[in-house]
C-alpha cells in the first residue's frame, strides 16, 4: 500500500539505495544465482544427457540454454508486430498454407 511517503532508504521499495541510504552501486555485469525446484525426473535426465552430448556440466548446459533462448536482442512489441505484418499473413489459413509450402519444399 502506498502512503505517499518516500520509501525508506535500503527498503524493498527503494532498490536504488543500499541499507546505509547511499545510492547502490551497480556493476555492468551482475551475477545472479538461480535455483529451480521440483524438476521432473524425466526433464532432469534429458538435461543431463544434453549436457553430456555437449561436454558441459549441468550448470554450463543450463546457462547455454538460457543464452540461446534469451541472449539475443529483445524485441519490442512494435518490432514483433512489424515482423508479423511483413509476412503478409492475415488469416490462420494463410499461415497453414505457408507452413505446408515450406514443408513440401524440403
Amino acid at each position: 500500500m502506498r502512503t505517499g511517503r518516500p520509501a525508506a532508504a535500503g527498503s524493498i521499495m527503494d532498490p536504488n539505495r543500499n541499507q546505509a541510504g547511499t545510492p547502490a552501486r551497480r556493476s555492468a555485469t551482475v551475477s545472479v544465482n538461480l535455483s529451480i525446484k521440483n524438476v521432473p525426473d524425466e526433464l532432469a535426465e534429458a538435461l543431463r544427457e544434453r549436457a553430456r552430448r555437449h561436454r558441459r556440466s549441468l550448470q554450463g548446459e543450463l546457462l547455454a540454454i538460457l543464452e540461446e533462448t534469451l541472449g539475443g536482442r529483445r524485441q519490442s512489441v512494435a518490432d514483433v508486430l512489424a515482423e508479423l505484418r511483413s509476412t503478409g499473413l492475415t488469416t490462420p489459413r494463410e499461415s497453414a498454407r505457408l507452413v505446408r509450402e515450406d514443408r513440401d519444399g524440403r
